[in-house]
């Protein structure tokens, strides 16, 4: 038999109020704890971040935003609130919008800056809007001291790649002898399509960043001449007639 559970009833409680304890107490026991997943910023409900968010104190909270930019804002907002003031606190606040920090203080810069002032790049590899950029200025503020000035810039990455096409026309063929002292001509065609990869500093009055990349068209044709043997071939195997 199992011990009865500790109560909170008092002494003289009745019989039916024991017994509502008791059936409650094991209806409880029946429903699996919500906390450990309902407080982890990444496997909470997209519909209960908004007061996690809350419970953690976050300042600067969008509510169009990503949920993956939710969840890393709600992450990071410890981080960020108990490293206040540091270059550690500066980068994740760049990191929770998404983007890839790169914090220099004024004692790294070469020449030496101005004491207590540092630069700050986000670089952002997605479509971004001048919200985004007063979004960033709200946390940096936040995660720096108040003696601090900051310099902030944002780089718009790109990336691309190449591209070659080729094509051989006609098709040799090995066995024919129809013209004993000349090659066939083999026609190359070739395209090639250049994309480059930038990082611009953009300014606070750019809404979007848009760019075209130059396609270049190349085409060469290939003729060979030279001395030709005839061929035959039997059994896979080749040999030069005299």
């Amino acid at each position: 038999m199992s011990e009865p559970k500790p109560s909170l009833l008092p002494a003289n409680s009745s019989p039916l109020e024991k017994a509502l304890d008791q059936g409650f107490g094991q209806l409880l026991d029946r429903v699996t704890p919500p906390f450990p997943a309902l407080m982890n910023p990444l496997e909470t409900p997209v519909e209960f971040l908004p007061y996690l968010a809350a419970d953690r104190g976050v300042s600067e909270w969008d509510a169009a935003a990503s949920e993956s930019e939710k969840r890393l804002t709600v992450a990071l907002s410890w981080q960020i609130q108990r490293q206040a003031g540091t270059p550690k606190a500066l980068s994740y606040a760049v990191e929770s919008l998404g983007f890839t920090p790169n914090i220099s203080a004024w004692y790294q810069q070469r020449p030496l800056g101005l004491p207590y002032t540092f630069d700050v790049q986000a670089i952002i590899g997605r479509s971004w809007s001048s919200g985004d950029h007063n979004r960033l200025i709200r946390r940096i503020n936040a995660a720096k001291s108040e003696r601090d000035q900051a310099t902030i810039t944002i780089v718009h990455q790109t990336q691309g790649g190449l591209r070659i096409a080729a094509a051989a026309d006609p098709g040799l063929s090995i066995s024919d002898d129809s013209h004993p002292c000349a090659l066939p001509e083999v026609k190359l065609r070739g395209e090639l399509s250049l994309t480059s990869a930038a990082h611009t500093p953009l300014s606070d009055s750019e809404l979007f960043l848009w760019g075209a990349l130059p396609e270049l068209g190349l085409a060469a044709r290939l003729n060979s001449v030279g001395v030709a043997r005839h061929y035959t071939i039997n059994d896979y195997d080749l040999r030069a007639q005299p």
